[in-house]
């Protein structure tokens, strides 16, 4: 188990430069845009326009502050997300742009390499006690609005935007909540080779 503060986080900018992303984490550590196998992320978004273009990457957005985004993804109805809508995923390579609804936001932004790499995300409502049982090879835990603390023997405690990260037989997590808030699950593994 890891705990990442959200002060120690890296903020770079975007890949067409029309904005900054504060990078959470990424495997292998210390990848680029062009390397990872997975990258968890938040951006901020100030202005509509078009998406950053991944090749062979999967996408799973959310909305964490502001009034939310409809985005455009080629082929498809528009999608209107906010902090209330379930996460969405689509192709990071199919052109997508985004129209703010009503002034800047801030997302959560999980890529992946297709055909190396599955997840999930699951946004869950952050109040009382909460028990999370990881599965998955790499699971991240996300506060959003309110911290939480370990229900451990150091009972340690994690802020809004920290993020705790578990491996694959980790035991069942139990958190408190310190307030009203949301929390997202996002669940990382990697698929078996082809041979």
């Amino acid at each position: 188990m890891r705990i990442l503060r959200a002060a120690g986080y890296r903020v770079m900018p975007w890949k067409n430069g029309g904005g900054t992303t504060t990078e959470i984490a990424v495997s292998p550590d210390g990848a680029g845009l062009d390397d990872f196998d997975w990258r968890i992320s938040m951006a901020r978004v100030e202005t509509s326009g078009p998406f950053s273009s991944f090749a062979g990457i999967d996408r799973t957005l959310s909305v964490l502050e502001g009034e939310g985004i409809v985005l455009d993804i080629a082929g498809q109805p528009p999608a209107r997300l906010t902090t209330a809508s379930v996460p969405l995923t689509f192709a990071g390579d199919v052109p997508t742009s985004a129209a703010l609804i009503g002034g800047p936001i801030t997302d959560l932004n999980v890529m992946i390499r297709r055909g190396r790499m599955t997840h999930g995300v699951e946004r869950r409502p952050l109040s009382g006690e909460i028990r999370i049982m990881p599965r998955a090879e790499t699971t991240l835990v996300l506060a959003v609005n309110a911290g939480f603390t370990l229900l451990t023997d150091d009972r340690p405690s994690l802020g809004p935007l920290d993020t705790l990260i578990l491996d694959r037989g980790s035991p069942e997590l139990r958190l408190q909540s310190l307030g009203q808030g949301l929390l997202f699950v996002i669940a990382l593994d990697r698929l078996a080779a082809n041979h």
